[in-house]
């Protein structure tokens, strides 16, 4: 069965990368029709995987540059802290924890934190 399900995998593979020519179309020359295997490929990449990441990068790029001081946010390193200075050669300065505050690069903030009235509006609708 095994045997089986990888001969049918190779054809359907070779089919696909010669334009079905061994199911009657042209033996010599190409055909218009023997690139839509991988144009219909590229639609499919493109739709499922680039759109969703440009989309995303987007997202991230916006976020980044509406930080403001107060905002509680998340390093890419797991640190947890507020904003308490943004300076425009993209350092920001970060509290940590009381006195204690660290400079981190603005490529460095994985993202913000959930308020506190977010968090308990989540908790009471999970509740539901």
């Amino acid at each position: 069965m095994r045997n089986f399900r990888n001969i049918i995998a190779t054809l359907s593979v070779a089919f696909l990368l010669t334009g079905c020519q061994a199911l009657g179309g042209e033996a010599g020359g190409s055909s218009p029709l023997a690139f839509l295997p991988f144009v219909l490929i590229f639609v499919f990449f493109y739709f499922l995987i680039l759109r969703p990441q440009q989309k995303q990068g987007k997202q991230r790029k916006q976020m980044l540059s509406e930080l403001k001081r107060g905002d509680d946010i998340i390093t890419s390193g797991g640190i947890y802290g507020k904003i308490i200075n943004v300076a425009e050669d993209d350092l920001i300065t970060l509290e940590v924890a009381k006195g204690l505050s660290i400079r981190i690069s603005r490529s460095g903030i994985a993202g913000l934190q959930p308020s506190a009235e977010e968090s308990k509006g989540k908790e009471e609708k999970s509740k539901k």
